[in-house]
């Protein structure tokens, strides 16, 4: 690659055979190992911690790749407290594991329901698809896209991608919905597709806004350290006040002789018995 981003991957998903040729290829690439859903969260074939792109089957025999969009302005990144999401100039959106604390603020902000968790590790954190951002690094391209057989997903700059979608779109019409998914939607995604079916399914609603959704997860957000400083402040001074008040009733207890002057009188019984 010459053109230095911000990159994108273009699916079609008419293309798609359904044959997880870059689910494979992506398992390698991460050292992902086999499928290991758990209880309660999904099927084995839903995003996982093993399984960072995966295959949706439809109705019609359709199959729609879903991976994590690497949207242009993500709301993961800005709901991220500690800083451990970022987002590069050349698309990839990655965590920085040396200060992820776990907290799955970007759960709740991810308007396509991406991250997935290390629920059982002592040391959990979140994982997803990073677009191979060491590899794009290095001059190459994703292995998802790499792998495909049939070209079903391409990589190229943004500009590129969606220049080809239209391209597509235009030159047959009556294949494809008219929609480049991922072209607005909350600001732009690093990951778009074509189709010949609706694709609102692959976000947490049908119709997501066009408006990057930071502007709304920061709103609320930023008020989150305010709180729970909030919070431990209330939570200690009720401890003190507790505290102060059982200290006193023992203080005027001794004061008028109506504490104990042993408050364990059994043990001394046991004592004198031994």
């Amino acid at each position: 690659m010459t053109a230095k981003g911000p990159y994108a991957i273009l699916t079609d998903t008419t293309l798609c055979t359904g044959c997880e040729t870059c689910v494979k290829a992506c398992k390698a690439t991460n050292k992902l190992g086999p499928d290991r859903p758990r209880k309660g969260q999904g099927p084995a074939h839903d995003l996982s911690i093993s399984r960072y792109t995966t295959i949706v089957r439809k109705p019609g025999d359709r199959s729609i790749r879903r991976q994590c969009f690497h949207c242009v302005d993500p709301a993961c990144v800005s709901a991220c407290i500690v800083g451990a999401l970022q987002k590069t100039p050349e698309g990839p959106v990655y965590c920085d594991y040396s200060k992820c604390l776990g907290c799955r603020y970007c759960f709740v902000a991810c308007p396509f329901d991406v991250p997935r968790y290390e629920w059982e590790n002592a040391v959990p954190y979140m994982r997803k698809c990073t677009l191979c951002r060491e590899r794009l690094a290095e001059g190459g391209i994703p292995a998802c896209t790499e792998a495909c057989p049939e070209k079903a997903t391409i990589f190229g700059t943004r500009e590129e991608m969606l220049a080809e979608a239209h391209r597509r779109l235009k030159a047959k019409p009556k294949r494809y919905a008219q929609r480049v998914f991922g072209e607005k939607e909350v600001g732009g995604t690093s990951i778009l597709l074509i189709s010949d079916i609706d694709l609102g399914f692959l976000a947490w609603k049908p119709d997501v806004p066009e408006k990057p959704m930071p502007e709304l997860t920061w709103a609320a957000l930023k008020k989150v350290p305010p709180v729970v400083l909030a919070v431990g402040g209330l939570m200690a001074g009720v401890y003190w006040t507790i505290g102060r008040r059982m200290k006193m009733a023992e203080l005027r207890a001794t004061e008028s002789g109506t504490a104990p002057d042993n408050p364990n009188p059994q043990q001394d019984e046991e004592k004198k018995n031994v």
